[in-house]
Parts: structure tokens; C-alpha cells; sequence
């Protein structure tokens, strides 16, 4: 089998509500706009999910395959898509409601060619489908990099408290961790994210990605820190920016031969300035999805003409 990056996780219908009182409906979900920022960028990509045979699952099937994601097999065996509410403010920050079921589909793993395993957010928290995620990571370990974004959602995860734990496990497997400011700032309140970051680091994973929206990033790994400015840009709205973020994260590292368990070793030595570069990357493509409306990350042509244009 070729190689290729399994994400893991839920697959939706985004119904988008803006400040004006318009509406919109659209596919997404955050496991599947990192595979969707994936295959834009190239890049041979399975998604493991849990949609409806219906008119929304039909949607979110055809949004897919249009970016080139290959959807798992048993990927369809959900009663009926789920659906996240998703509320913008004037800023364009969007707050989320949810109305949805996960499963893992059956006989999902890593296979050979399997690279890369993600996951993240609901899917990891989510019962049922939670306690088969995490199995499916500690097996997976074996062969292929772990990767996670917590990319938290309190409307559907519940309380910190409870969830902190559970959250700091799956660190702790990962190989390659991304998580936003906000989302530290609810699992740690009042804590510095960096603090955190650096504690999470020193469980596991070679690196831990901090991204500050606007402001930037920052990634603690076994070499050192390194920081990059985001883009400026107009911001249309930043739904998406952060799954787009770890899209690009993941498409850096394989473009570096960084993925693979056989190269665990080679990404805890990736020096500081390889970093760096690697971050000012994923804040190139994160700052092209929110200059438009919706999870809408760059193809790998258009990154590169405003790379270009940016210059």
C-alpha cells in the first residue's frame, strides 16, 4: 500500500450562523479539514469517520473527494450525519454546538504504508468512539508517527477537570502534539500556555506546537523553542485555521522524511531553525483559510503563489 496519513475522527455538517443573521450550511469537522488541507496539499490521505447514508453525508462524501481524501471503509455506518451549529462573532471567531454520534469504523488501524496516525477533538473524547481511538494509538505507535489536536469543544466535552486527564494521556502518546491558546486556556486556566507546552513536551512527545491565532506560533521541542509571526492578513472568519495549521504540520514533517516510527529518533533531533521554518509553513496556509469564508485551506498551487506574492 502506498503511504499515505490515517486521520481519525469525526466528519460533519457545519451550519454556520453569521453576525448579520444569514446562514449557510457546509461540510467539515475537524479531523476531516485536516485530511481535506492534506490532500490539497498533495498528499495521499485515508479518512476514518462516521457519516449517514444521507443527503448531508452525500455532501460531505462528494466536499472530500473533490480534495482527493480517501474515506476508510465503514466510514458510512452512521444512522445520520451530525451536525455542529457553529455561531461567528464580529471578530469571526465561531463557537460551537453540537448534535452528532462517533464510532471508529471497524477494522480501522494502521496499515502498511500507514505513516502517520491523527486524531484530536471530539473523536478523542467522545464515547464510544473515544476508548477505540486510544487503542488504536497505542497500537499504532509501534509503526507509525502519532500525531493530536485537542482543538477542544467545552459545548460537547464537558469539564475541564474531567476532561484534562484524558486529554494528557493521549499527549503523552503523541509523537507530535498542536494545540491552540484557547483550548490550554480552558484545560488550564490562568496557567502560561508555554508552561504547559513545555510540561507536555517533556512527557513524550518531540514536539508540542502552541498556535497564538493572530499572534503566531510556538513550538517546544527536545532541540529548543522556536517562534514564527503569523501573516498579516484580513481575517473573513477562522473556522478551520487551526485543522489547516495541523494539516501543514504533517505535510512539513513528510516533506522532511520526518514521519514513520523508524523516524522518531530524527524528529526529537530536528534542529531549531528546521523548526521555524516548518512553522512559518503551517502559518502560511492557516493565514489563506481565514482570509475566506469557511474551512477552506489553500491547494498546493495557491500556496505557493502567496509564498510568492508575500515574499
Amino acid at each position: 500500500m502506498s503511504a499515505h496519513v490515517l486521520a481519525v475522527g469525526e466528519a460533519l455538517v457545519d451550519v454556520v450562523h453569521r453576525p448579520d443573521g444569514s446562514s449557510e450550511e457546509h461540510p467539515g469537522g475537524s479531523l476531516a479539514n485536516v485530511a481535506l488541507t492534506l490532500g490539497r496539499l498533495g498528499r495521499d490521505v485515508r479518512l476514518a469517520t462516521w457519516l449517514g447514508r444521507d443527503a448531508r453525508g452525500d455532501d460531505v462524501r462528494a466536499w472530500l473527494a473533490e480534495s482527493r481524501v480517501t474515506l476508510a471503509g465503514g466510514s458510512d455506518g452512521a444512522d445520520r450525519t451530525s451536525v455542529a451549529q457553529a455561531t461567528l462573532d464580529d471578530t469571526g471567531a465561531a463557537t460551537y454546538e453540537f448534535d452528532l454520534e462517533w464510532q471508529v469504523p471497524a477494522g480501522t488501524g494502521a496499515e502498511d504504508g500507514t505513516l502517520a496516525v491523527h486524531t484530536g477533538s471530539i473523536a478523542a473524547m467522545l464515547a464510544p468512539g473515544d476508548a477505540d481511538v486510544r487503542d488504536l494509538l497505542a497500537t499504532a505507535r509501534d509503526t507509525a508517527t502519532i500525531t493530536y489536536d485537542p482543538n477542544a469543544r467545552p459545548a460537547i466535552m464537558g469539564d475541564a477537570d474531567a476532561v484534562r486527564p484524558r486529554v494528557e494521556e493521549i499527549v503523552a502518546l503523541a509523537d507530535v502534539v498542536k494545540v491552540s491558546d484557547e483550548d490550554l486556556a480552558w484545560l488550564y486556566p490562568g496557567s502560561d500556555p508555554l508552561a504547559v507546552a513545555r510540561a507536555w513536551q517533556a512527557t513524550g512527545p518531540a514536539l508540542v506546537a502552541v498556535t497564538f491565532g493572530g499572534e503566531g506560533a510556538t513550538a517546544v521541542t527536545a532541540a529548543g523553542e522556536a517562534t514564527v509571526a503569523a501573516p498579516r492578513v484580513t481575517v473573513v472568519d477562522t473556522v478551520g485555521a487551526g485543522d489547516s495549521f495541523m494539516g501543514a504540520l504533517l505535510d512539513e514533517l513528510w516533506s522532511a522524511g520526518l514521519l514513520g516510527a523508524e523516524r522518531r529518533a530524527a524528529l526529537r533531533a530536528v534542529p531549531v531553525a528546521d523548526t521555524e521554518a516548518l512553522l512559518a509553513r503551517c502559518a502560511a496556509v492557516a493565514a489563506v483559510t481565514v482570509s475566506r469564508a469557511g474551512a477552506n485551506p489553500p491547494w498546493a498551487r495557491e500556496l505557493d503563489l502567496a509564498t510568492k506574492e508575500n515574499a
